[in-house]
């Protein structure tokens, strides 16, 4: 009886096919890295994958800062040549009119690179309409910082860079999530607008310095709020975040905010010449 049922058990054996040995070393280190031939658990994919993006994620930061300070070395010069040199001084005070045409290449230049993708993302054209957008805002800020006393416009410039430093350390650091209060963002800058519009019907009937201190001072508040913003955007542990392909316009963006920034406490803190 045992030897039958043992017999009828090894028949029904014979036709299930046996599992294929296990690889020898050579076998199983030929096929590369692990983590590319699938041989890994999905979760050892999975931080691979991330390690990946992290890099990626720190290339892109310091491609973006790179840049940016390339464009602050260049506003800085500007600003520098324009308060510090006399002749270049009179000259551009005497042409008002190489101001609006630099507002005017400033507009066209910060329309193209933040509304159309095209142009924003095809090197070299992006960094040519990179470069010229920061000569025309250089321009501007250093016509706008001529009518200042040197000492004053310095002063704002040591502000500007503690305040945007600090900001950026926070923004770096912090657990708060600024990039989920766009909202917020949406309404201060709606009512930012707003008080632009009626101090630009009030001041011309009467010079209301309190007024223009705090209009400039909730500027510089509001700005570097976007400052944080941007980075937080930059750095994209947060809520939203950008892509790294999108390098242009997040260093359009951060320095946008801090020559508003700097701009703003020239107004506040800054004293004009005689």
């Amino acid at each position: 009886m045992t030897q039958g049922k043992l017999t009828v058990v090894n028949k029904s054996n014979e036709g299930t096919p046996l599992p294929p040995p296990p690889p020898s070393y050579d076998e199983a280190t030929a096929g590369g890295s692990p983590s590319y031939s699938g041989t890994y658990p999905e979760g050892e994919m999975f931080i691979e994958y991330c390690w990946d993006d992290l890099n990626i994620r720190r290339t892109f930061i310091r491609k973006v800062y790179a840049i940016l300070a390339l464009q602050l070395s260049v506003t800085l010069a500007i600003v520098s040549i324009f308060i510090f040199c006399e002749p270049i001084k009179d000259y551009i005070q005497a042409n008002p009119g190489w101001y609006w045409a630099a507002y005017a290449v400033f507009a066209v230049t910060y329309i193209t690179l933040s509304c159309c993708a095209g142009p924003r993302r095809r090197f070299p054209w992006n960094l040519i309409l990179l470069a010229i957008f920061t000569l025309s805002l250089s321009y501007m800020t250093g016509m706008l910082s001529s009518y200042y006393n040197t000492k004053s416009v310095m002063i704002c410039l040591g502000i500007t860079v503690l305040v945007c430093l600090s900001v950026t350390v926070f923004s770096f650091q912090t657990k708060i999530d600024v990039t989920s209060c766009h909202g917020v963002l949406f309404v201060m800058c709606s009512s930012f607008f707003i008080c632009g519009l009626v101090l630009a019907f009030i001041l011309p009937f009467g010079h209301v310095p309190w007024m223009q201190a705090v209009f400039a001072g909730m500027g510089a508040v509001l700005f570097s709020m976007f400052l944080a913003f941007d980075t937080q955007l930059l750095i994209g542990k947060k809520r939203y975040n950008i892509s790294p392909e999108e390098y242009v316009f997040a260093t359009l963006n951060i320095y946008l905010d801090i020559v508003y920034i700097f701009s703003f406490f020239l107004q506040i803190f800054g004293n004009q010449r005689e």
